[in-house]
């Protein structure tokens, strides 16, 4: 059985959503992102949430793939809905507890930011499941290539938000790996207040950095011994261009995912 990919780590798969081209599935991300809040209501975020799971079919990605993102803001999700539904003393309540109390127009708020956040970040880990590293520098170089008429070092700055994308599944797995080595070392994380188990995590977090200034500092090296000295005048063995079904998809399903914004 082929391995699940960490969260948010490329997925190959042969599907119509890895064909096409970087630049216009970064686009129909800012379109979903710009739907999303733009929509006001449950009726939007259905037909929007509709359209994100159809994605996710035809991105024959496992779904075990995608979980993992929603596993890692599951904390904000929870958070967010706990904030928007909780009232103090409320007239009409659907459940007390002390002068705090749920009614139904807090829990309507809270599960209407909640499953936004939720379809938000479905979407947009498509991105990174769907495109591999190098085609996502050159789609995030293309798209940003207008502001270099303002000097911004756009190869720099799409290298290093590759980068970073790139490391986030990593560095979440290492993080989890020292997690359960302290575990089995006989640290407790589940148990006390907040600040208790905040506490309990610094045997955590002080390997994990070392860990990542480490293998920067071998990146920086791997990076240098080849010759890296900026993206400025450097050529690519595959430049990859808009085809005409990439700009008809993105304006095409773009447009369609903001009207649904706009309209509901």
């Amino acid at each position: 059985m082929k391995p699940i990919s960490g969260m948010g780590q490329y997925v190959p798969t042969d599907s119509p959503l890895h064909h096409l081209d970087a630049a216009a599935k970064i686009g129909l991300a800012a379109a979903l992102t710009t739907a999303l809040f733009m929509a006001s209501g449950f009726a939007g975020l259905g037909v929007l949430a509709a359209a994100v799971a159809w994605a996710v079919a035809s991105s024959r990605v496992p779904l075990r793939a995608v979980a993992r993102g929603l596993g890692a803001v599951s904390f904000v999700v929870v958070f967010t809905l706990l904030a928007n539904s909780l009232r103090w003393e409320p007239a009409v309540a659907l459940l007390r507890i002390g002068p705090l109390a749920v009614d139904a127009a807090g829990l309507r708020t809270g599960a209407f930011f909640a499953v936004r956040i939720l379809v938000l970040v479905v979407g947009t880990t498509l991105l990174t499941l769907t495109t591999s590293p190098v085609r996502l520098s050159g789609g995030l170089e293309r798209v940003m290539r207008p502001l270099s008429w303002l000097r911004v070092p756009v190869g720099d700055l799409a290298m290093t938000l590759t980068i970073a994308l790139r490391f986030i599944p990593t560095t979440a797995e290492e993080a989890e790996r020292i997690v359960m080595a302290q575990q089995a070392r006989g640290a407790v994380f589940d148990k006390g207040g907040p600040i208790r188990r905040a506490r309990a995590y610094a045997p955590v977090l002080v390997p994990l950095f070392f860990q990542l200034f480490r293998r920067a500092d071998a990146l920086a090296t791997a990076m240098e011994a080849r010759c890296y000295r900026g993206t400025e005048g450097r050529t690519r063995m595959r430049e990859e261009r808009m085809r005409g079904v990439d700009w008809l998809v993105m304006l095409g399903l773009g447009a369609a995912l903001v009207a649904v914004g706009w309209f509901l």
